[in-house]
This record gives structure tokens, C-alpha cells and sequence, in this order.
């Protein structure tokens, strides 16, 4: 796995985190441009969603998200189950473009891509769900997000990096003109992109060369704001299923609404749970697949609220995930020995997250984590949160692959000898006790280190009473290695009034 960062001897100077940062060029500038303010050292939990290119009233995103649909009509009219592996391979699998720095992968930039279950999955619907392409007659345009609706395995990051990849030449330009518009000249360098962009004459993806920032030896590149979102797309499979109560009531035929609820009636008993609707939901949906079409045709009519959820959601991460963060590290650097104390991995880890804990409980940290009127960190962001802020030291400090037995939020290590493991958990984790009595042991026995530091967050007096409960049980509670961190926002006064 990649190393958030990795360096020999002192570690003094100032972290470059974002590319604001490591490319010195003010973050209003790329703001007024545009473009989101990416880290480069981890990427960000944003995502491309295409819907925002379809419902723009930018010229330039119409004509962006025209150009999948004429990707999709050439791949659909070369589908079927005798096309050729090869250009099975060439047409429908891609590397994740890694230089935008957004994705799922935490502490690096290497994530997966679409590979064959996507590629198959998309030749297969191009002559099933997707057969109609380009001749809707229920919703006003065509959606590559319908994959998503029917195809398991195939989610947002897979949108997201497929919709990336035909507007990579867009995004290649943007960033292009940024740079010889704002950065110094010694920070950028020619790049020949391979699969820029796709000649139709040719049926080839075509290389073509571009003056990009340079980081390390590859390119970065930027993206629009606005083309961001975060958790699902617009048009995603959770929504459908929460929303399909008035699915069968927007059925027009008579006849067909009435076989959808009987069918529904049968699959459905009395006091049916949560769970055993959505799984008949799922059944209705598939054996009436116009109920998909109605179900994007909503999510036409409703566009506008993509635009304002979408801009709140990539808002909140840019001040959770970038400004906060950077006002997180000037903190630890200014008032506690966050990055100034060496020692062994353990050590380190214990130490960090000792710091971390004290400062969210004396030093108002706990605004950035639980902040008044907006839901509380997720565990993944409290993790990615913390490893962003530990971007100076001797140590490689990494985001571990799943090795069969689940992610590991962190492993630090020096050399070959030198191993420790450092798990983040909220209170509210239903599986908080499990993970504690089993998860780590396990991840120790698959990473072949024997420390661990665990860490709980909690936001309310319940998670603490929680937490006290699960350590009290497990016989665990004066344990070292298990750390608490007290995140609460009404049992403390703010710093600046004590």
C-alpha cells in the first residue's frame, strides 16, 4: 500500500497536504477557478456524479455528458456475448484516473478500476437494461447510473470512475489551462496521457500530451466543484429502494399497476420488517423494470435539489477534510508535541492518539469532529481526519489493504521489525464489543505485529456509558492500549470562554 509519507532524519517543515499547499498557490485562487482543493496525500471521499453533468445548465457539461451517451450507443452497438476479449478489455475496462486524488482509497492514491465484473456487467445490460439507449420515451434523457440499479457489485466509485474517464480530456484541459495561468512553471511538466481521449475513426483511445502540475513523477489533476458529491450519486440504488413506496403509483397503465401490487402482496406477509420489504421491493423491481424508468424520471423532475445537496455535501467535506484540518495541524504543532517526539511504533501510535484524544477534549478539537447542528464524523472520516493530520514523521504510516480478514484503519511501521496497529471505532459501532474482544487480535495475527492501539469516539453521555459498559465487560476497561476519546459538545465549555 502507498505511505501517507515517509522520510529520513528530522521532520521540521511545514506538511504539504493539499495541493494548495505543495503547488503554493492561494486556495481562493483555485476556488474562484473552480476547482476542489485535493489532497495529495490521501484521496478525499468525493465522487464524480454524472447527473450533475445532465442537469447543468453549463453548456460545456451537456456537451461532456453528450459524449458518454455516444461512448455508450458505440459500445452498444458493438455488444453481444461473442465480442472479442481484447476489445472487451480496450472499450470497457479502465484504470481508476488516480491523479484526482477522490475515491475511496484512504492514504494513497491506487484504487482498483473497472475491471471485467464492470465491463461484463455493462456489455450484458447494453442488451437488456440498457437496451433502449438513446430511445427513452418514459425519462428525458439517458442515464449510465441505470447500471447501478440492476447490477450488483457495480456502485458510485464505479460511476464515478468510468464518468472520469470519458471526460478525462476535459479534465486534462481544465487542469492544463490552470496551471499556465497560475503555477510556477518548475512545479509543471509535459505529460503524454495515454487514454486521453476515444477516435471513433479509429476506435482506439488516442494518446495526447498536456503541461500538468507535477507531483513526484506523475501529474495531478483538478476537478470542478461542482461535479463533486459525496456518499451516493443522485440516481442510486439506495434511494430507489427507500423510495419505491410511490413507484407503483406512478405506473399510468392500470392493468400493470394492479399485477405490480399483487405481486408485491404476495411477497410481502403480515407486519412485513424493514428489511423483508426492501428485499420484496427489490423482486418487484426486477420483474417490472419500467418501475426503474419511473424511478429516474423523479429523479429528473426533483434535478435541482442534486445541485444544492451535492454543493452542501462536497462544502462539508472541504471544511471537515481540508480547512479543518489544516487548522487541526497548526493546532497540534502549536500547542502539543504531536510531531516533535520519536519513538517506538507503539509508542508513537499511543502517543498520537493520546495527543489526538486531548486535544478534542481540552482544546476545543471536539468542534471539528461533532460540530452543533451537523451530524457528527462518520468513523471513516474520523480515521481519515486523524491519518491526515499525521503527515510528518520517521515512520510509514499506511491504510492497509484488506489481507482476508478486513481493512486495518492504520498500520506504522519502521523497517521490518518495528509494527503497530491503530483501530478507530465510534461507541455507537454495534459491533463495538466484537471488534474489541476479536477484530484487532485478527488484524495483528494478518499483519504479523503484536501492538495495537484502539481508539473510541464518543458524541453523547450514551456512547460513554456505552463504551465504560463494553470495556467493564470484556475486562478491559484499564487497559492502555484502549483509548476513549470524549467528543461530546454539551459537558464542556468552549476553550475560549474558560
Amino acid at each position: 500500500m502507498p505511505t501517507i509519507l515517509s522520510t529520513a532524519g528530522p521532520v521540521s517543515s511545514a506538511p504539504t497536504l493539499y495541493f494548495s499547499d505543495h503547488f503554493r498557490v492561494s486556495p481562493d485562487v483555485l476556488e474562484a477557478y473552480g476547482a476542489f482543493d485535493i489532497s495529495v496525500v490521501s484521496d478525499l471521499p468525493l465522487f464524480i456524479d454524472p447527473f450533475l453533468l445532465f442537469n447543468s445548465d453549463k453548456p460545456e457539461y451537456q456537451a461532456l455528458h453528450d459524449g458518454i451517451v455516444a461512448y455508450l450507443r458505440f459500445l452498444k452497438r458493438k455488444a453481444g456475448p461473442e465480442l472479442d476479449p481484447g476489445l472487451l478489455a480496450a472499450w470497457y475496462r479502465f484504470k481508476e484516473v488516480k491523479q484526482n486524488w477522490l475515491g475511496f482509497t484512504m492514504f494513497g492514491n491506487d484504487g482498483a478500476g473497472l475491471g471485467k465484473k464492470f465491463a461484463r456487467s455493462l456489455n450484458d445490460s447494453l442488451g437488456n437494461i440498457l437496451a433502449n439507449l438513446g430511445e427513452e420515451t418514459v425519462t428525458r434523457g439517458t442515464h449510465l447510473e441505470k447500471l447501478v440499479l440492476v447490477s450488483r457489485g457495480v456502485g458510485r466509485d464505479s460511476i464515478s470512475d468510468f464518468t472520469t474517464n470519458l471526460i478525462k480530456d476535459y479534465l486534462l484541459d481544465y487542469t492544463q489551462a490552470f496551471a499556465r495561468q497560475h503555477l510556477d512553471p518548475s512545479r509543471c511538466a509535459d505529460f503524454a496521457v495515454t487514454r486521453a481521449a476515444f477516435d471513433y475513426t479509429t476506435e482506439t483511445w488516442a494518446t495526447r500530451h498536456y503541461w500538468l502540475p507535477k507531483l513526484r513523477d506523475d501529474f495531478v489533476l483538478l476537478t470542478p466543484a461542482d461535479l463533486l458529491t459525496r456518499d451516493d450519486t443522485w440516481i442510486s440504488h439506495p434511494d430507489m429502494i427507500r423510495r419505491f413506496a410511490a413507484l407503483p403509483a406512478a405506473v399510468e397503465d392500470p392493468a400493470l399497476r394492479a399485477q405490480i401490487n399483487n405481486y408485491l402482496g404476495t411477497l410481502l406477509g403480515k407486519n412485513p420488517s424493514l428489511q423483508e420489504r426492501d428485499a420484496a421491493a427489490e423482486r418487484v423491481i426486477r420483474a417490472f423494470p419500467h418501475l426503474i424508468d419511473l424511478y429516474i424520471k423523479l429523479k429528473e423532475d426533483t434535478g435541482d435539489e442534486a445541485v444544492a445537496s451535492s454543493s452542501t455535501r462536497t462544502r462539508d467535506t472541504h471544511t471537515a477534510l481540508v480547512a479543518q484540518v489544516k487548522r487541526l495541524i497548526d493546532d497540534l504543532d502549536d500547542k502539543t508535541d504531536f510531531y516533535r517526539r520519536p519513538w517506538t511504533t507503539y509508542d508513537e501510535c499511543l502517543e498520537r492518539v493520546l495527543l489526538f484524544k486531548h486535544y478534542i477534549e481540552h482544546q476545543d478539537g471536539y468542534l471539528l469532529l461533532n460540530r452543533d447542528g451537523q451530524p457528527p464524523m462518520k468513523e471513516t472520516d474520523v480515521g481519515l481526519f486523524f491519518g491526515l493530520t499525521w503527515c510528518r514523521t520517521e515512520f510509514d504510516v499506511n491504510r492497509e489493504a484488506n489481507n482476508g480478514r478486513g481493512p486495518v484503519d492504520f498500520k506504522v511501521s519502521y523497517g521490518a521489525g518495528d509494527k503497530s496497529l491503530i483501530e478507530f471505532k465510534l461507541a455507537t459501532n454495534s459491533g463495538l464489543k466484537r471488534n474489541l474482544q476479536n477484530q484487532v487480535a485478527i488484524y495483528q495475527a494478518a499483519n504479523r505485529t503484536r501492538t495495537s492501539v484502539k481508539a473510541i469516539v464518543c458524541y453523547t453521555a450514551a456512547d460513554q456509558a456505552r463504551a465504560a459498559k463494553t470495556l467493564k465487560d470484556l475486562k478491559i476497561a484499564n487497559d492502555p492500549s484502549v483509548v476513549v476519546i470524549d467528543a461530546r459538545s454539551d459537558n464542556k465549555p468552549s476553550a475560549s470562554k474558560a
